[in-house]
């Protein structure tokens, strides 16, 4: 079945924002205090194809986060960027870092703290649960899955798709 998100097949680089794209944006707190994420293998599989298919991943997050780091470690080639609360800069610096322009890249963010990033390229997208405002942005697209249930990986599979299409 074709996918519903309409990505070119020159996007050479995702840039993501963790929760609330690839956790569904929960925070689990136990008795002792500390505090976990829930990952979906559908994402953490985007991912793995992503990368295979030759495609750089960057994660910018406004939070600081061990999820991460852990994916860090299974993941080395992704760039992570956490605790940024502008991340236009770090945008900036991907696009400039791999030698692209802003239409090979496509962000997906959910979020007030995404909207500058969204609007700096060509490819936007977010999930059905974003926040309104992000909804609203011209020329965005929307997953049919939320986040951290497959979102990530479906903009995955629609790169993929339109590169063999």
């Amino acid at each position: 079945m074709k996918p519903q998100l309409d990505l070119g097949s020159s996007i050479k680089l995702i840039v993501t924002d963790f929760d609330g794209i690839l956790t569904d944006g929960s925070i689990y707190v136990h008795e002792d205090g500390t505090t976990s994420k829930k990952l979906n293998y559908k994402d953490l599989m985007g991912i793995f194809q992503a990368i295979k298919s030759g495609i750089n991943i960057a994660i910018i997050s406004g939070d600081k986060s061990k999820a991460i780091d852990i994916l860090k470690e299974k993941c080395p080639t992704i760039d992570t960027y956490q605790n940024i609360r502008i991340k236009i800069d770090i945008l900036k610096d991907l696009v400039d870092k791999y030698y692209l322009t802003p239409d090979e890249v496509v962000y997906i963010g959910d979020d007030i703290n995404d909207i500058i990033c969204l609007e700096t390229v060509k490819y936007k997208v977010t999930v059905p649960n974003a926040n309104w405002q992000v909804k609203k942005i011209p020329d965005i697209q929307i997953t049919q899955n939320n986040g951290g249930d497959g979102a990530f990986r479906e903009v995955v599979d629609s790169i993929i798709f339109s590169r063999i299409n």
